[in-house]
């Protein structure tokens, strides 16, 4: 029989605790969310980009191209590879940051104290809680002393809260369904949760999935994630692409069958045609962009979890935070100090402070614990030693009184030699009563601990006094103190935050604040972090609000204060039915469900949870708020690039496709083979899915607004540009093409010299489409190592055709003179500048607009 504070103690005996571990399972959660590297395999092999990849190449090799087929399944290749290797590498960074044993627990059973691995605790259990433990199930106290329990990963709220023993009434089912974690003064403890405090011995209600903890996670199970946009789309491209190629490829086989009479040429033309217009471009596009583009963003410190949300994220219209551990820094640091005189001292590092000051801290610190698990008397200790210039003691106290419940003030009695001295801090309230202070002197201190607590600010009150011996009294109020301060403590803002979040306003993203904390702690917080405009809406008034109600009000709320983690679930979903493109971050188990829920969930990999960090697509390695604004840089940068990549395709097979179908109408000898096309392919893969993957950002890429969410890629703009580039690429060809034909040129010389001209052309349509902006200079000089290779190759691949005969036979190219060399770089410079003319006419035309709405608002 074991007994704390006069109260006596049996527990389960053995046998009944091995019965409801059979019974009701082990107290653990279920990992659902773990995928093996088979499952990986499997769900990569599904995805339809990749299966019209190797699709294409099988395509390619029945039609017995196997220089294109052999390049299409390299690619496809990489891409199963890249992606292969970077989920799998997710989900070992995900292993290694989770506890790979649970809790160790110390419980009661038949009589004795007994430490057990977590997974054995059952319901019933008397757990034994101890300052520094993790609380290894829910359970309700029936015995507590000054016990302090940190529930962050349940609230979302970094402060301790206070518990008291409760032992229900008889009759009672003792079950905290109508209570929440984060409440002061409850009798409830939630497994997961941190003793920074005092002791207690607390009985099992739930274990395992039945826990608060176990319940958020089994919700994630419901929730279903979205497929990406930008996926759908492409499927759409593709199977619209597909389908034009198969229309054009019969009507290429019915003409030369009729016009020609042969058959056997017809279906070689119309192989001829079908493998320039294969959409195979696409979902290589997708596909290794999507996979380069999570290397790139896990060099700034982001795990991607599903490499989609990298795209949608650079979409982002709205981006939820939490406030603890995601804006702040999820720890307490002394902020700020009140002194009698009536002065108040905001601290900053390197600043020197006056003698009032420093024996403010030193006193905050004397009444600490030597050895603090509590936040904030830890960040007493470090502020002693960072303002105050000495190091924590390494002796003890030689009298302590501690936290009472009509008492909150705690006491230490130090021996300095000379004299005993007492040290205390606590509640303002409660230090004022040890202090004696006349009403009015109480008032102002109330009054400075109000300006505080309204800047989200934890206020404690210190004071002094002396023992004239060792008798001590049974209450400090037998004592008399002098009030030395005050002392403010605050969760600080991330450094990083205020510049991050000033970006995302420049890029029009909407940073709204969702915290458990309260309006007034929330309303600072958000300040300081730079969400300063709009309204505040508390939980209690969301409840109040039908759905309706509430997609109004997210019109002007940004900041919302006490929320609960339902509560965020249906913040996000009603961002979400408004249109919106919903990136949610968080850390704690409560935010679990929200994050799923989201379009883009972002966890902290650092201090959070695994729950949240396997209900997220992305996670932060290194906690830092700032790389949020860095992957939604590159986002944009991506969405950009595959626009830029996929006007390049349209652009550069409308040439192809009108060189191939011109001769027909004109009964002129085919002019491009099989091999002529499947070697422009070898220029044309690797451009559009290296050179433009590497291209830059855009100089306003975070400067203009999230897209549309319901704007399609291919927009109608997009795709006039994109054929009247083709357009004019087919029309300066197919007048040299006729010009020379009908001057007696020999055919295999007026295919050379199209050929040649094509493939300058292509080089002029991939630096035209370099930038969305008419700028000859970025056309040439923008950085993009990988096109420097591609040009260099093409040089190469085109000397080697000029110089070996062999080449030359194989091509059916004549002899072409330097003149027809001249021309055909001539079609390719022609190219570039007309299209340059052309941006630049339109980026004036769009200046001119834009100038004309200024004037006429009266340059608001």
């Amino acid at each position: 029989m074991i007994t704390t504070s006069g109260i006596q103690h049996h527990g389960l005996t053995t046998d009944t605790a091995n019965e409801r571990l059979r019974l009701e399972g082990p107290n653990e959660l279920p990992r659902t969310g773990k995928r093996s590297i088979f499952h990986i395999v499997l769900e990569v092999l599904r995805e339809p980009m990749l299966a019209l990849l190797l699709a294409g190449g099988l395509i390619y090799l029945l039609l017995g191209d196997r220089t294109e087929a052999i390049i299409l399944l390299i690619f496809a290749s990489f891409s199963f590879l890249i992606t292969i290797i970077q989920e799998t590498r997710s989900e070992r960074v995900l292993e290694a940051l989770r506890d790979l044993s649970s809790p160790r627990a110390l419980v009661i059973r038949d009589g004795a104290w007994v430490r057990i691995a977590g997974r054995e605790v059952v319901r019933g259990d008397l757990l034994v809680l101890e300052e520094g433990d993790r609380i290894a199930a829910d359970a309700i106290l029936v015995d507590a002393t000054d016990l302090q329990i940190d529930e962050s990963l349940l609230t979302g709220e970094s402060l301790p809260v206070g518990k008291v023993a409760n032992i229900p009434p008889t009759g009672a089912s003792g079950e905290s369904d109508t209570l929440s974690p984060g409440g002061e003064g409850q009798p409830y403890v939630y497994s997961g949760s941190l003793v920074v405090r005092g002791s207690g011995v607390a009985r099992v209600l739930a274990t395992g999935a039945r826990t608060e903890i176990g319940k958020i996670g089994q919700s994630l199970t419901v929730l279903d994630i979205e497929a990406p946009r930008l996926r759908r789309e492409i499927i759409r491209i593709v199977t619209w692409c597909a389908v034009s190629a198969i229309l054009v490829v019969g009507l290429v086989v019915v003409l030369y069958g009729l016009l020609r009479g042969g058959w056997l040429e017809a279906m070689l033309a119309g192989i001829a045609i079908g493998m320039s217009m294969l959409p195979e471009e696409f979902p290589v596009v997708l596909a290794v962009f999507m996979a380069m583009g999570a290397w790139r963003i896990g060099k700034v410190g982001v795990l991607t979890r599903r490499s989609a949300a990298i795209e949608t994220l650079g979409s982002a219209t709205v981006l939820c935070t939490d406030k603890t551990g995601t804006l702040t820094e999820n720890r307490m640091a002394l902020a700020q100090l009140w002194l009698p005189s009536g002065e108040t001292v905001k601290l900053e590092h390197g600043k020197p402070i006056t003698e009032g000051c420093r024996k403010l801290i030193e006193t905050a610190a004397l009444a600490s614990d030597p050895h603090p698990s509590d936040p904030m008397e830890v960040a007493l200790h470090n502020a002693r030693s960072t303002f105050a210039g000495s190091e924590s003691s390494s002796t003890m106290p030689i009298y302590s009184y501690g936290l009472r419940p009509d008492l909150p003030t705690m006491s230490n009695i130090w021996d300095d030699g000379q004299a005993m001295m007492i040290y205390a801090k606590g509640a303002p309230e409660s230090v004022i009563r040890l202090c004696r202070l006349p009403d009015d002197v109480a008032q102002k201190v109330l009054k400075a601990v109000e300006d505080m607590a309204m800047r989200g600010i934890r206020v404690l009150a210190v004071a002094t006094s002396t023992a004239p011996d060792r008798q001590w009294a049974d209450s400090q109020l037998d004592y008399h103190y002098t009030l030395t301060g005050l002392v403010g403590l605050a969760d600080p803002i991330r450094a990083s935050v205020p510049g991050a979040i000033a970006e995302c306003r420049r890029a029009g993203i909407r940073v709204v604040m969702i915290t458990g904390d309260y309006a007034a702690t929330a309303r600072s917080i958000a300040s300081q972090a730079g969400i300063k405009d709009g309204e505040i809406l508390t939980g209690t008034d969301l409840e109040a609000l039908n759905d309706e109600q509430l997609a109004q009000r997210l019109k002007r709320v940004t900041v919302f204060a006490r929320i609960m983690p339902q509560q965020k679930l249906r913040i996000v979903q009603a961002f979400k039915a408004g249109g919106e493109v919903v990136a949610m971050t968080g850390d704690g188990v409560n935010d679990a469900p929200s994050l799923k829920a989201a379009h883009i969930g972002i966890a902290m990999g650092g201090r959070g949870t695994d729950v949240a960090r396997e209900a997220s697509e992305l996670v932060l390695l290194n906690d830092d708020f700032s790389a949020i604004v860095q992957s939604a840089r590159l986002g944009r940068r991506i969405y950009d690039n595959i626009r830029k990549a996929m006007a390049f395709i349209l652009a550069v097979h409308v040439p192809i496709a009108g060189l191939a179908l011109l001769p027909l109408f004109f009964g002129l000898p085919m002019l491009l083979g099989p091999i002529h096309i499947a070697l422009l392919e070898m220029v044309i893969d690797p451009v559009c899915a290296l050179v433009f993957e590497a291209e830059r950002s855009e100089d306003d890429v975070m400067e203009r607004p999230p897209r549309d969410p319901v704007q399609r890629m291919f927009s109608p703009s997009m795709l006039v540009w994109s054929i009247m580039q083709g357009g004019i690429a087919f029309a300066m060809l197919a007048a040299v093409f006729l010009a020379k034909t009908w001057a007696g040129v020999p055919e295999v010389e007026v295919r050379a010299l199209i050929f040649f001209g094509l493939v300058a052309q292509i080089v002029a349509l991939i630096l035209v489409n370099r930038s969305f902006r008419a700028s000859l200079r970025d056309a040439f000089f923008r950085k993009n190592a990988a096109l420097g290779y591609v040009v260099v190759a093409v040089i190469c691949v085109t000397g080697l055709v000029l110089l070996l005969p062999q080449a030359q036979i194989l091509l059916k190219f004549g002899s072409i003179i330097w003149s027809d060399m001249l021309l055909a770089l001539g079609l390719g410079i022609g190219l570039l500048l007309i299209l340059e003319g052309c941006k630049l006419l339109v980026t004036r035309a769009e200046l001119s607009g834009a100038l004309s709405t200024y004037r006429k608002t009266g340059g608001e």
